[in-house]
């Protein structure tokens, strides 16, 4: 065993106080655009302070927390580091929106084997413009510089959401019945689910990311590809308050699709009836079926099929809440109905 001369330093151990500092600052201008009522503190404290709003009789918080998964794979490959953030912020406020919950703030986590300053403030913007979609404040996180855990170029992210709901408005699917509408917003594409088949498909085809892809000559193969995830915040929050009692369930189409995410807010005695020809698959879906041979019943299991946020509504008004939302700006669709559940069909079947 030897004993070193000179002076050992964190930075020649792998990590780089300074680097991270220079981060801090440049999220703080980042952190400061997503501001909103109730903010008490910013970026660089030991904690985050955020005060519940006014006007609530009883205040309930719901939380959410996720990841981007293994699209961040295609992050690192294709230097495409600007939006992931957005997939980030949007996998857990689409999530709380679900139970009627405005985003009131978020939290980020970055970590990594060696800060790039220039690449974390990318990923942070990405942050920091979906905390501006959803209307949630960027109150904290944290950067992680861990060497020997991560390769060089590479990072993952986890986040999580708070919101708020009045107790007696909490969207809980308990009122869905027989009869019930269900409208489908548009998804921007596979939004942050089913890569790892996604990318196991770009293998076996050796799929490039600068490839012509789609109709618009000026958008390529990648653009589809890393389209961050559709935040449905605002216009839904807005239907919300209009329609309220109206709107009986909700759910966000993430990993297992419509298959497996809208029986989460069924009751036992009910089934949701899908008509797959009721919307059209964004192309990407398209070639990624056929380029994988892959079954129609598993893509409708893996991916959400241009469909990313499903509204269970009152069918008295159903044409006006589809009406809003597309005036809205959102693409919508009325791609099924609340059925009986005989016991002997899955709880989402296809006709």
């Amino acid at each position: 065993m030897s004993n070193s001369k000179t002076p050992l330093t964190y930075r020649e151990a792998g990590v780089d106080i300074d680097a991270g500092e220079s981060l801090v600052q440049r999220i703080k201008p980042i952190a400061a655009k997503t501001n909103r009522d109730g903010v008490l503190s910013g970026i660089g404290g030991f904690g985050g302070l955020f005060q519940i709003p006014s006007g609530y009789k009883e205040p309930v918080l719901v939380s959410g927390t996720d990841g981007v998964g293994t699209k961040l794979r295609l992050a690192f490959e294709w230097h495409r580091h600007d939006t992931v953030g957005i997939d980030l912020v949007a996998m857990s406020v689409n999530d709380i929106l679900v139970q009627g919950a405005e985003p009131l703030y978020f939290l980020d986590y970055f970590a990594c084997g060696k800060l790039s300053v220039d690449i974390a403030a990318s990923v942070v913007g990405g942050v920091g413009t979906g905390c501006k979609i959803s209307g949630c404040a960027l109150i904290g996180g944290e950067t992680a510089e861990m060497p020997g855990m991560y390769p060089e170029g590479e990072y993952d992210l986890a986040g999580f959401a708070v919101g708020i709901v009045e107790k007696s408005k909490i969207i809980t699917g308990e009122s869905i019945k027989e009869g019930d509408i269900i409208l489908g917003l548009g998804s921007s594409g596979p939004h942050s689910n089913g890569y790892s088949l996604i990318r196991k498909i770009i293998d076996l085809t050796g799929a490039k990311p600068d490839m012509p892809f789609g109709e618009n000559p000026s958008k390529k193969f990648a653009d589809y590809v890393m389209a961050p995830t559709r935040i449905y915040v605002k216009p839904v929050l807005e239907a919300i308050k209009k329609f309220g009692d109206s709107i009986k369930g909700m759910a966000h189409i993430t990993g297992g699709g419509l298959t497996e995410n809208i029986p989460r807010i069924l009751k036992n005695n009910i089934a949701a009836q899908i008509n797959k020809n009721s919307w059209t698959k964004p192309e990407i879906f398209n070639w990624l079926q056929s380029q994988g041979n892959v079954e129609e019943s598993e893509m409708h299991r893996v991916f959400n099929c241009g469909i990313g946020f499903v509204i269970v509504v009152d069918p008295k008004d159903a044409q006006a809440l589809k009406t809003m939302l597309s005036d809205s700006g959102e693409v919508v669709h009325e791609i099924g109905q609340i059925v009986a559940n005989t016991g002997l069909a899955p709880r989402v079947f296809y006709a």
